[in-house]
């Protein structure tokens, strides 16, 4: 039976909330920001005590009339059915009732915390670069006991103690409302659970549902670190071709109808791992057709997707090419929601999407800190796993986190954070593309634009090499590799991401990053990356034992021939 149809609402700025029975008048949507403050008003007495026992259903709009998700049951691995609540967590739901005094769980005091207050120096908003941040910045003063003096919902005494698996409730509710006003999943049963990033989050997924001798299906180019974490595990990895788009769903769908459990070795696979946007190493961004054909498809093969997004607010404006201005900027909150793609997470009916947040990419990585979503069922199976192995996010990072976006930036402020890293990182892409532009030679490299992520994918005319035929593509990229390196310049070889480690190498491609290095910086490395690129394929040579007059065009200078190629100059006088 075909999927029903995917109709996603665009981002109200308001919704209209009755009065009487004859009038009516505008009130913020719960599914916007402005929402946010009537959303926590509704939901009662906040507990962000020690420990407290919380969870999205608290902090969620009650929105009835969307289905429950399907139930999993049938794709849980054995290790997960297997795990029971921990004895000592689940006591600390007591903590909450008034006059209690606790001699049951192991809190150490927080009068032994050697932590009086931390500080740190923020932008505040609308001036969020070093230098205004130096000028015009604020700085937080997060005390021990700001809660009990009523200055915060959150404090060290709270933060720096044992919590829950599912992250503290204050962040819990922030990346709870933060979650529906981006994506507002179309089924009732969802949650939000802060984990320690998407490494961790996906190998503790990767357990929940695979078996050893399982497959998990990617992109033919993909992660590297999803594929090591799965290794281990003794669960392989296998990928679908790609496009400029991304992932192709008509091979998707192809190799799941041809599965072979005898030659293949292995249970159909029923796990997809995918980074919609940006997608890392490639750029490649899926469009909102393609992501809805991808979920027609595991619909139909009844797939679970789990959609790894860190690049999902570093989608950029487009590429209008050297010396043109740029796209502007979306010019409001609305605006700039509007103009993401729908996440698979938005288009999910089912609750087969587990997705992946984190906020290592637009806050800092060094914080390790994210969250997934996904349907209620799978999230407290999620937790049992966070119980006994991470147990949450550093204190630090979500006490530290939470003043700065929930009391300091806001949901708004947040945004307004989201709209100027996508500002920086266009400036930072186009950089990239233009020093492309000026030092790779066409014809050995070839790329496409990355419409997000932080992410240069070039592809190289391996065919153009002297040598081609006669050696191995993964020995001519070493190569070119080592040639880089030798230039003082380190790009990442395709081979270090691909999908399948043991099938032959077919492309040769390298990826580059436009995040770390300054514009002078990147500028330089792609014209070093060119020299040892010109040097490996030998393209001096190839160039000049062409004929003349299929080398380059002539111009006539001052008497002079002027012979120009994208490699070199030559001047010679006229015969």
């Amino acid at each position: 039976m075909a999927p029903p149809s995917m109709n996603l609402p665009s981002y109200p700025d308001a919704g209209v909330h009755t009065v009487t029975d004859t009038s009516a008048v505008e009130s913020p949507s719960a599914l916007t920001c402005a929402g946010v403050p009537a959303r926590r008003l509704k939901s009662g007495a906040f507990n962000g005590g020690v420990a407290a026992a919380t969870g999205s259903e608290f902090f969620k709009s009650k929105l009835l009339w969307k289905p429950l998700a399907k139930k999993w049951d049938h794709r849980l691995s054995q290790e997960s059915k297997s795990r029971k609540g921990s004895s000592l967590k689940d006591a600390a739901k007591y903590l909450a009732k008034p006059g209690l005094i606790s001699l049951g769980g192991g809190l150490p005091s927080s009068d032994y915390f050697p932590f009086e207050h931390i500080e740190v120096r923020v932008p505040t908003v609308g001036q969020f670069s070093e230098e205004e941040t130096r000028i015009t910045g604020q700085n937080l003063k997060i005390g021990k006991h700001d809660v009990t003096e009523g200055k915060s919902a959150f404090d060290l005494a709270i933060a720096l103690n044992y919590g829950q698996g599912t992250g503290s409730a204050q962040m819990l509710r922030f990346v709870t409302e933060h979650t529906e006003i981006v994506h507002n999943p179309p089924y009732q049963d969802w949650q939000c659970i802060v984990d320690v990033g998407s490494t961790s989050g996906l190998e503790m997924l990767y357990r929940m549902f695979c078996e050893r001798g399982d497959y998990v299906i990617s992109e033919e180019y993909t992660f590297a670190t999803a594929v090591e974490t799965a290794a281990p595990l003794g669960v392989k990895f296998l990928g679908v071709k790609i496009d400029s788009e991304g992932l192709l769903p008509g091979d998707l769908d192809q190799l799941l109808e041809n599965w072979d459990e005898k030659a293949r070795g292995g249970r159909k696979p029923f796990v997809l791992y995918t980074v919609p946007s940006g997608q890392n190493p490639t750029g490649s961004t899926q469009g909102r057709s393609r992501r809805e054909e991808i979920y027609k498809v595991a619909q139909k093969h009844d797939l679970l997707i789990i959609e790894d997004e860190p690049y999902y607010f570093l989608q950029m404006q487009p590429y209008t090419g050297p010396n043109t201005p740029p796209t502007p900027l979306p010019a409001t909150h609305e605006e700039f929601l509007n103009s993401l793609v729908p996440s698979l997470l938005r288009m999910d009916i089912d609750g087969r999407v587990i997705r992946m947040d984190s906020f290592s990419k637009v806050i800092s990585p060094g914080a390790r800190f994210g969250w997934i979503t996904a349907t209620s069922q799978i999230c407290e199976r999620f937790v049992r796993h966070c119980e006994v192995s991470t147990q949450n996010p550093s204190g630090f990072s979500q006490v530290v986190i939470h003043r700065l976006l929930d009391e300091h930036w806001g949901h708004t402020g947040y945004l307004d954070w989201l709209i100027f890293i996508r500002k920086e990182y266009t400036q930072r892409r186009d950089i990239i593309l233009q020093a492309c532009e000026k030092y790779l030679p066409k014809e050995l490299a070839s790329w496409n634009p990355p419409a997000a992520g932080m992410f240069h994918w070039i592809k190289i005319a391996v065919e153009k090499h002297p040598e081609f035929g006669k050696r191995e593509i993964i020995e001519i990229e070493n190569d070119i590799f080592q040639a880089s390196v030798n230039e003082c310049v380190l790009m990442s070889p395709g081979s270090w991401f691909a999908a399948e480690r043991d099938v032959k190498h077919t492309g040769l491609f390298f990826r580059a990053t436009f995040a770390a290095e300054a514009g002078p910086d990147m500028t330089e490395a792609i014209r070093r990356f060119s020299i040892a690129l010109k040097k490996v394929f030998k393209w001096e040579e190839v160039c000049m034992s062409r004929p003349l007059s299929q080398r380059v065009p002539f111009f006539f200078l001052k008497g002079k021939y002027r012979i120009c190629t994208s490699t070199f100059v030559v001047s010679a006088k006229p015969t």
